[in-house]
């Protein structure tokens, strides 16, 4: 089922046991989830701070020598991991955005975008670590949409990470 769900280019597969009931506004363990998530490595070149270190991490991919903004990285961490990734980032902070594409003229269609006006609340480093996310898909606007934080890679250079081939823009 899930092979062919990927074949067909669809999110995933939702099910329920057969007799369970439908009941509207309603949830139950009755019911599945399983969404097909894509992944690549992506640069840090931000962060959004919060009370347990970083709120969400800022991501992106080298073009050239340009560093591109493509998604604001909130989901796939827990308490501990937000402090792990704080400290890696604290020592690596600048003043200025290491951004190319930054700041965007509206967040977009998903949220994803990022003003100036978001970016107040932003922090800088230098872009040197590499985080490993999944996403959903890429949007017309070269962002990742559902995008989740799966770890640090400490064994690859900033510079090697692009846009894989297939992820379509």
């Amino acid at each position: 089922m899930l092979e062919s769900t990927a074949e067909q280019g669809l999110e995933g597969v939702v099910a329920k046991r057969k007799e369970s009931r439908y009941e509207a506004g309603k949830r139950s363990g009755a019911w599945s989830k399983y969404r097909l998530s894509s992944g690549q490595e992506l640069v840090i070149g931000g962060y959004v701070p919060g009370p347990q270190g970083v709120d969400s991490i800022i991501v992106g991919y080298y073009n050239a020598s340009d560093l591109v903004y493509v998604a604001r990285v909130r989901a796939g961490f827990v308490p501990a991991t937000r402090r792990q990734v704080f400290s890696k980032l604290q020592p690596l902070k600048v003043p200025t955005c290491p951004f190319a594409n930054l700041p965007e003229a509206e967040r977009g269609r998903w949220g994803p975008g990022l003003t100036a006006e978001d970016m107040k609340k932003c922090v800088w480093v230098r872009p040197e670590t590499v985080a490993r996310i999944a996403y959903l898909e890429w949007t017309e606007g070269d962002h990742l949409r559902h995008a989740q934080f799966d770890g640090l890679r400490g064994d690859k250079p900033a510079r090697s990470v692009v846009k894989e081939h297939g992820a379509e823009a």
